[in-house]
């Protein structure tokens, strides 16, 4: 059986990102816009929560969230999602100011995300926005990364691959996220999801059988 990529590590960060809601420009049209052309940000919340390793499982410990300011307009589908409104961020740090913060809390441990490849891409195109990386560099690449999805689709072959999906099949308590999304309760409700897989605990807790 082929190791898992979280084996031999004693530190995990589970990560989720809340954003405009707007599509992100290719790497194309990045290439070809006007010289000087600030292209618009993304990212308006990230949520991290670390995972421990205790014995053969896992422990939640500390968290680290920020809203951000991305100087661009949010899509009304996406306030509908994480109820995050204009002027809830006008007062939020930009991205190149929470970006140290951010890499710190994170370090070199490996992220736990579900459907990672937005993780990936948001995280992605903001060192570039800001100047850390190039337009296209993995500043985050993809082998940083454990998918909750991925996992999801190997316990429930065929199953719906959504997050709420998830943590009902799984006996997970998702009911702070019936009125909005957060990136922080995502990251805490991926982490658990995460621990449950990995440890193979897929059926209901305290259950009584009569």
């Amino acid at each position: 059986m082929s190791m898992q990529p979280w084996e031999g590590r004693d530190r995990l960060v589970a990560i989720d990102i809340e954003t405009t809601g707007r599509r992100l420009p290719s790497l194309q049209d990045i290439r070809k816009a006007p010289k000087g052309l600030r292209q618009p940000g993304i990212i308006i919340e990230i949520g991290c929560l670390e995972l421990f390793r205790e014995g053969d499982g896992w422990r939640k410990a500390g968290s680290w969230e920020s809203r951000v300011n991305p100087d661009a307009p949010l899509h009304p589908d996406a306030i509908k999602v994480h109820g995050i409104k204009p002027a809830d961020l006008k007062a939020a740090p930009r991205f190149p100011e929470v970006a140290d913060a951010l890499l710190a809390f994170l370090g070199e441990d490996l992220l736990v995300a579900h459907a990672y490849e937005n993780e990936m891409d948001f995280l992605n195109y903001e060192f570039a926005r800001c100047g850390r990386a190039a337009w296209g560099a993995d500043t985050f690449p993809a082998d940083r990364f454990i998918c909750t999805k991925e996992m999801s689709h190997a316990v429930f072959p065929g199953a719906s691959g959504s997050l709420d999906a998830l943590c009902d099949r799984l006996w997970l308590d998702r009911s702070d996220r019936f009125a909005h999304h957060g990136a922080l309760l995502d990251a805490d409700l991926t982490a658990d999801a995460f621990v449950k897989m990995a440890l193979g605990d897929t059926g209901p807790r305290d259950a009584v059988y009569e």
